[in-house]
């Protein structure tokens, strides 16, 4: 089953289910989010499935129509948008270790007989980021991405901060999660994810990783409820002026990670401060591949489209340059 969310002319919101076609959905009756539903669903002691089974449907606009006029949603949302946390975790699949690895060798290894931090943390993973069901593993690399406030909706502009060295797509799964009343994280689903990202900045030290996240992102447009499918497969395009720039594999899902996704959420929902009853929570479980480790230096205008055909419909957004904003600080 794929939720989405979206916004009818009138301004109303709505919750729908993407029929088989692809393309048509059925409005959930009386749900206007994807956050009350779940809500429900756990105040009701049910899964989410067994929640929207026991809903009134209707038929719906089609994807199609929605993505023309602009009205797509990300397929989560908080109505306090600061209580949305972005995270996410890097160095969880071989291709982008390699990437990562290669972008950091020079400044950071002592040469063959040495490991970038990249390295080290994904040989990390491999030996001990799946230890089986119920158990716990080596903690993987951590990232804070920023909050709901930094989400743009698919088909919308990814803004690029004016003083951003590169701006490059990271085609990622996200995990989607509503902290219950009782402080237990629900897992509420799975998206795609484009967890924009400027990696010149970060390959000019280890240490500004951590600036590097501190950018806008987006996810969607369907939201896939139930259990991850174990090899996850698709597209990772750039396309410029209409025409194709690059485009690589994407290949994520346990099959292809060195981190089990049970040993992913444990090393982020142990700590007290991210399981606040209410929040909601993005945790990014890292790209399989990355344009710009194949030489691709994107441009203000291009188009990143991340195609999977089993979260449906391509996660696309349009990167654009913003004007430089000054930013005083004054005394009080």
């Amino acid at each position: 089953m794929r939720l989405v969310q979206f916004r009818t002319p009138d301004g109303l919101r709505h919750v729908g289910v993407v029929q088989s076609d692809g393309n048509s959905l059925a409005m959930l009756a009386g749900v206007e989010t994807t956050y009350a539903l779940a809500l429900s669903a756990i105040a009701n002691g049910q899964g989410l499935e067994a929640e929207i089974a026991g809903l009134g449907r209707e038929p719906g606009p089609g994807l199609d129509d929605l993505v023309a006029s602009g009205a797509l949603l990300p397929p989560l949302d908080h109505p306090e948008p600061s209580r949305f946390w972005l995270t996410g975790t890097g160095l969880t699949h071989i291709g982008s270790a390699q990437a990562r690895d290669h972008m950091h060798e020079l400044a950071h290894s002592d040469g063959e007989a040495g490991l970038t931090d990249s390295m080290k943390i994904f040989k990390m993973g491999l030996q001990g980021g799946k230890p089986g069901k119920g158990k716990v593993g080596v903690q993987p690399e951590w990232f804070y991405k920023g909050t709901g406030t930094s989400l743009v909706a698919p088909e919308a502009d990814m803004p690029m901060p004016a003083f951003a060295l590169a701006g490059g797509e990271e085609a990622e799964i996200v995990g989607l999660y509503v902290i219950g009343p009782d402080g237990t994280p629900w897992r509420i689903g799975y998206a795609l994810s484009n967890e924009f990202s400027d990696q010149v900045t970060e390959a000019q030290n280890y240490l500004y990783l951590a600036h590097s996240k501190l950018r806008a992102c987006s996810m969607g447009p369907e939201l896939l409820v139930g259990e991850l499918p174990e090899d996850v497969r698709g597209s990772v395009r750039v396309i410029r002026d209409g025409k194709l720039v690059w485009e690589g594999e994407f290949a994520s899902g346990e099959a292809n990670m060195s981190h089990s996704i049970e040993n992913l959420e444990h090393h982020h929902f142990r700590y007290d401060m991210f399981r606040r009853p209410g929040d909601l929570h993005a945790h990014f479980f890292g790209a399989p591949i990355l344009s710009c480790a194949n030489g691709v230096e994107t441009r203000d205008g291009d188009l990143f489209e991340i195609d999977v055909p089993q979260f449906g419909r391509p996660l696309r957004n349009r990167m654009r340059r913003q004007p430089a904003i000054p930013v005083t600080v004054k005394a009080l």
